[in-house]
């Protein structure tokens, strides 16, 4: 009983091992010539200091099995010898745990994979971030803007089509009720004029002849029928 009680004491008493992540993106696009941003972030577990923040750039050429390195980093940037010389600038903010490099007029042989290691201390342990470069001639569609320009096509088609079927049944209401209308002046005009050729002075029903005067009065062809009746 005695040795587990100091098993669990001992257990308790050690220090625990924080991790630090790193977000870096998968893969990035660059056209042959310009510049272009490895963007490499992180979080820590412990405060972080100018001091205690180290970073390390690493490249790994797509046929090579080594690594070589590209910049480092401790309180000031120390950029490297060799294909790299003069053409990483450094483009992070350690307080803002950001620890991105800037990669000067690109070619062909920077295409690889750029690993980006951070440890801020006693943080050192955690993953290590990888961003695949692909050096192009010539910018290309990818296949998110692909996809995008095909459903923006598509909505435009569906509104059109849509203005297309809203207005032709705007247009086809407004046709059947000026037909209904018409229609029904036509029918009122046919009503009135055979009451007004029963007003003639000849009619001997009063019941008519009172019906037809305030017809006649408001109807707009009463000057032509008042020479024929009434």
């Amino acid at each position: 009983m005695d040795r587990t009680w100091i098993l669990l004491l001992l257990v308790a008493l050690v220090p625990g091992v924080s991790g630090i992540d790193i977000y870096t993106p998968s893969e990035i696009q660059a056209v042959n010539g310009t510049d272009v941003k490895l963007k490499c972030t992180f979080s820590s577990s412990q405060p972080v200091t100018p001091q205690s923040v180290i970073v390390s750039w690493n490249f790994r050429g797509i046929n090579s099995q080594t690594d070589e390195s590209v910049f480092y980093y401790q309180e000031q940037g120390f950029p490297p010898d060799g294909r790299f010389k003069g053409r990483v600038v450094w483009s992070g903010d350690v307080m803002k745990q950001d620890a991105s490099i800037t990669l000067q007029n690109v070619q062909p042989s920077f295409n690889g994979t750029y690993i980006c290691q951070v440890r801020n201390r006693p943080d050192v342990h955690g993953n290590n971030g990888e961003i695949f470069l692909r050096v192009v001639n010539k910018v290309s569609l990818s296949e998110i803007g692909i996809l995008a320009a095909a459903v923006g096509g598509a909505c435009a088609v569906a509104l059109i089509v849509l203005a297309i079927f809203v207005g032709v049944r705007l247009y086809m209401t407004r046709k059947m009720e000026n037909d209904t209308e018409l229609h029904q002046g036509e029918t009122t005009k046919t009503v009135f004029e055979s009451l007004l050729l029963r007003c003639c002075p000849d009619h001997t029903d009063s019941a008519v002849q009172s019906a037809c005067q305030p017809l006649s009065e408001h109807w707009h062809w009463e000057q032509s029928f008042s020479h024929k009746c009434c």
